[in-house]
């Protein structure tokens, strides 16, 4: 009896000595944080192509102001303030934009979607996580390339953080909604990059929308952040200083963008696994 004991004391031993070897599943914690720590990789191996990035926007920037003074003139100096608040959402929405549909396009290219799909998360969790790991990275380039502009134009901001990234980061949350359709088109459609890319354009139309004249456009992606935004960061207006009306109606826009991305993303991706064209290329 006291030999079987033991050995079933020892059986006992042995299991709990097993459950603790077998590996815990993953959550989203652990997820977010490798995605994270990727997105932080690719930055710090490729410093060539971070600084490209920063050199691009700044002579794009710099094409803008100096042939604004050739043509413009005073009227550039007088608007001056806005343009450089609406280049700085630029570069953030093409972040945003890009950082999910030119993704999923080189997952498709690389043949490495289907490890995507057979995570435990599920793909759209995958992607806007890392959709959300690119858009933090933008935020630091782009406050990179915003003070260089203060310094280039000798302009003064109010950049108090937490109404400058709240506002903005609200702002892109809808782009990301349009980032993930995009997506979703990708898979389905694979080469569509000459679209995807004439879109980058229309957001300066959107973020340059007459809100005030046109109110409907604040319905629009961007418009309605890109004018809380050029109040923040050109006239001081805090966080807690707007109508609780403005703010409501610049969470429903991420919000309801986001979603129907969202919706886009999973009618495209599921229609490509119907036709069996998901991992091809």
């Amino acid at each position: 009896v006291a030999a079987g004991g033991t050995a079933a004391g020892d059986a006992a031993a042995g299991d709990t000595a097993t459950d603790t070897r077998d590996p815990r599943p993953a959550t989203y914690y652990h997820l977010a944080r490798a995605v994270l720590y990727r997105e932080f990789l690719i930055f710090v191996r490729y410093p060539a192509n971070a600084i490209g990035g920063i050199v691009v926007a700044l002579f794009f920037f710099g094409l803008l102001f100096y042939g604004g003074q050739l043509l413009a003139g005073q009227a550039l100096a007088d608007s001056l303030e806005g343009i450089i608040a609406g280049y700085f959402l630029w570069t953030l929405s093409v972040g945003a934009y890009s950082s999910v549909s030119n993704d999923i396009g080189s997952e498709v290219q690389w043949g490495t979607l289907e490890r995507h799909i057979t995570t435990p998360f599920g793909f759209a969790p995958v992607a806007l996580l890392k959709g959300v790991a690119k858009v933090v990275r933008t935020f630091l380039t782009s406050a990179v390339v915003l003070a260089f502009m203060l310094l280039l134009t000798g302009t003064r901001l109010s950049l108090d953080p937490i109404t400058v990234v709240s506002v903005a980061g609200l702002a892109i949350v809808s782009v990301l909604g349009l980032g993930f359709a995009a997506g979703g088109l990708t898979v389905l459609y694979k080469r569509i990059g000459n679209w995807l890319n004439l879109l980058q354009f229309g957001f300066i139309v959107l973020i340059s929308a007459p809100v005030f004249e046109l109110p409907w456009t604040r319905f629009l992606p961007l418009a309605h952040g890109s004018a809380l935004l050029q109040r923040a960061m050109v006239d001081g207006v805090r966080l807690w200083e707007f109508g609780l009306a403005d703010l409501a109606l610049l969470v429903a826009v991420a919000v309801g963008y986001l979603l129907g991305g969202y919706l886009v993303f999973h009618y495209a991706t599921k229609r490509a696994r119907r036709l069996g064209v998901l991992g091809d290329y």
